[in-house]
């Protein structure tokens, strides 16, 4: 298998693989409305958003969340965004390079803050399920960090060694869980993040996955 035989891709689901922008804004709104603040664009959705979630509410209310507001909040927006996903797809290119890489015969696992149960059957839908050692989602309240998350998907993967390991997300949170569990992490600027919210985080930053792909390459070998 050559030199990258060991070389792991750990990659994100929302905004990553998944191009599920319209159904994120669009339940954003809908949870802004249930507290009567206007609804914002996509522009400033990618400028303003950051986990954990409640802190990104701070930044439209001007404080935080009360714990009643949070949960109409969070249920108002899995509900809305539970309908509105079945019209999202795949990124584009996403499903041929994940068949290459695998392909190449390296490894590469979904770790995911959506619902595990119900990212399960979304990748297996797409019928990609077959591309991965592993597929975690969120287990447990919503709102939380991704780094002890990451440190415990890797751990869960059993012989592979985080230092040739780059995870792939959207989200400046995935490069400080990539830092956090001792691997490393390229940003994608297709999903919840612009360009100039994600190179704060001091990682490569790349417009396609395809990209991102070839910097993962680079990084783990």
């Amino acid at each position: 298998m050559g030199k990258q035989a060991d070389a792991h891709i750990v990659w994100d689901w929302n905004g990553t693989l998944f191009h599920d922008n319209d159904a994120i804004i669009g339940a954003t709104n809908a949870a802004f409305g249930e507290l009567g603040l206007e609804p914002i664009t996509m522009e400033q959705y990618r400028a303003l958003y950051c986990v954990p979630v409640p802190k990104f509410y701070e930044r439209l209310l001007g404080r935080l969340p009360t714990d009643a507001e949070w949960e109409v909040m969070d249920v108002t927006f899995h509900r809305y965004y539970a309908e509105h996903r079945v019209g999202c797809r795949l990124t584009e290119g996403a499903a041929e390079l994940l068949a290459g890489w695998r392909s190449a015969g390296r490894s590469q696992s979904i770790l995911s803050m959506y619902v595990h149960d119900e990212l399960v059957p979304l990748v297996r839908g797409f019928g990609i399920e077959a591309h991965f050692i592993r597929v975690d989602g969120r287990v447990g309240p919503s709102g939380g960090s991704k780094a002890e998350h990451m440190v415990r998907h890797l751990a869960s993967l059993g012989g592979v060694d985080p230092a040739r390991t780059v995870v792939i997300g959207d989200a400046a949170d995935d490069a400080v869980a990539a830092l956090h569990a001792g691997a490393r992490a390229v940003l994608y600027t297709g999903g919840s993040h612009g360009r100039a919210s994600l190179e704060v985080a001091g990682v490569p930053v790349v417009d396609t996955l395809a990209e991102a792909v070839v910097e993962a390459e680079r990084l783990a070998a």
